[in-house]
């Protein structure tokens, strides 16, 4: 699954993880849309998946395409959820701004989370 690594007392994994270029390609463009760090978004949702599964105390595990089905469908909730936020701040922008750079960045951010969630869903066949 990926490399291990000794720091001190903490143990990390590095995992290589293959996408879709669509995929990725919209999520660089949401991020940079959206002005943060991909990396930024990724570890966030990695340490909300990881808290979640905690709380039920179970092992990530991907061995079954249930198991894997059922992550894609909390990453596409996730990439809905965002999406909601930024159709909320294009819908709250006032009209004299509509057609501004930061008006079509929005824009351009929810077109690329909707390619994303449109093409994890197609993929994974997510009712």
């Amino acid at each position: 699954m990926g490399t291990v690594l000794n720091k001190g007392n903490a143990q990390l994994r590095q995992v290589k993880i293959s996408v879709d270029t669509e995929i990725a390609s919209a999520f660089k463009a949401a991020c940079a849309a959206a002005n943060v760090s991909m990396a930024a978004v990724l570890s966030r949702f990695m340490a909300e998946y990881a808290n979640d599964i905690d709380k039920r105390t179970a092992i990530l595990d991907y061995s079954t395409r249930r198991r894997r089905r059922s992550a894609i469908k909390t990453i596409i909730k996730q990439l809905g959820q965002i999406k909601a936020c930024e159709e909320s701040v294009r819908d709250r922008t006032p009209d004299n701004l509509q057609g501004s750079s930061a008006y079509d960045a929005t824009e351009e951010a929810i077109d690329s989370l909707e390619s994303a969630i449109d093409a994890l869903t197609a993929f994974w066949m997510v009712p």
